[in-house]
């Protein structure tokens, strides 16, 4: 790309929940030599109310009518071009009939097909780059004919497209949460996108106890309120060790829960001290709510959004079940700032560390000369696969 002093990308967002992808944005501003490139809001939409409300008090609390609370089949995009034209835009499409926990319909279910609502907006706004985002389970959604469907879609609105499974936890994240990231980059800027490498981070104490106690959580801070526990679920948690959930313990034949078929690993699941959090979920029975490794309790859905990266100031909105949705349904914060910092870097034309992708990307005919540049010359060996040597 040619040498440019600084941009500013104006950032919509379809299905953007309470606003991790947004605040990860906000915090992945990249300065260089001669200038700054930075991510701004625009507008949003979301059907949820509560997420609405929560996306407005720590996003944009200067624009509210900015954030459209609306079901994205009843949405007409000409009325968010009213509001600011875009030039980056994101969409973490529902995943509950992707994810490994369901039914999975996959596009044949209620939620499937919506991500097509994102592939549209991409057509109609036609931003310079998009992040789509779901859960590890699309990628064999339908025989994989769903995820291979997506990105051919997302190829043939005009982009070069670089999916890449994401473990969460090797990017500074304090829970092993996987998650596929698909970045588009337009086909007529001169720009790749390049998969960032997790080395950076390797020394970053991701354990679950340095995030949720180091600095303790104020006590006055928002949604910290404590879950009322039984005395049956108080009695379990006494016999579950950190690490065990309620199949693996050892527990009283009166403890024991009468389940038949599937265990879920989840269930009464206290967490493991020393090492990353399992992964937050927004829904679920008793029992799926995450257990502190030492106090015999659930978390509070402040140390769940600990967990989530959100920082204690971040507000949610709406009832305790609401917000732990909305908690579990975002994307981490900081994950989100690492891959869209990587993006303006490129777009910004510094190297960083980088590594292969873990998914085969879709490389426009004008990018192919320009990947193929980029992508030969010397490689070391790492720990996660191949890493690029800086240009």
């Amino acid at each position: 790309m040619k040498n440019k002093q600084w941009e500013t990308f104006r950032l919509g967002e379809l299905f953007c929940g309470p606003g991790g992808l947004a605040l990860g944005t906000k915090l992945a501003t990249v300065k260089c030599r001669d200038g700054v490139f930075s991510i701004t809001h625009a507008w949003a939409t979301d059907y949820d109310h509560d997420s609405c409300e929560t996306y407005r008090l720590n996003i944009c609390p200067d624009s509210p009518q900015s954030v459209v609370r609306k079901d994205i089949r009843k949405l007409d995009f000409n009325r968010l071009r009213k509001i600011s034209g875009i030039d980056a835009f994101s969409f973490g499409f529902p995943c509950n009939d992707f994810s490994v926990v369901g039914e999975q319909k996959g596009i044949n279910g209620t939620y499937g097909p919506l991500y097509a609502y994102g592939v549209e907006a991409v057509r109609f706004f036609k931003p310079k780059f998009f992040l789509a985002e779901n859960v590890k389970g699309l990628r064999n959604s339908n025989d994989g004919t769903t995820f291979s469907l997506i990105l051919k879609e997302l190829f043939d609105a005009g982009y070069s497209v670089y999916p890449h499974l994401y473990s969460f936890n090797q990017y500074g994240v304090p829970q092993t949460r996987q998650r596929i990231i698909i970045i588009g980059i337009r086909n007529n800027i001169d720009v790749i996108f390049k998969i960032p490498s997790s080395k950076p981070f390797e020394k970053r104490n991701v354990s679950c106890r340095k995030a949720i106690e180091s600095p303790p959580i104020p006590k006055n801070a928002p949604n910290n309120e404590l879950t009322r526990q039984s005395k049956t679920v108080i009695e379990r948690l006494r016999y579950i060790k950190p690490g065990e959930n309620a199949f693996t313990a050892d527990l009283p034949k009166h403890l024991q829960l009468n389940v038949r078929g599937a265990k879920i690993s989840q269930i009464y699941k206290r967490l493991d001290p020393d090492k990353p959090a399992y992964t937050v979920t927004g829904s679920g029975g008793g029992g799926t709510h995450m257990y502190h490794w030492k106090e015999n309790r659930a978390l509070t859905n402040r140390e769940r959004a600990r967990l989530q990266t959100f920082p204690d100031d971040f507000i949610f909105a709406g009832s305790k079940e609401s917000v732990r949705k909305q908690i579990g349904m975002a994307v981490p914060c900081f994950g989100a700032k690492v891959i869209f910092e990587s993006v303006l870097k490129c777009f910004a034309g510094l190297t960083y560390p980088h590594i292969a992708p873990n998914i085969e990307p879709l490389i426009h005919p004008s990018h192919i000369e320009l990947y193929n540049s980029k992508a030969t010359g010397q490689m070391r060996i790492c720990e996660e696969g191949i890493e690029y040597k800086s240009e």
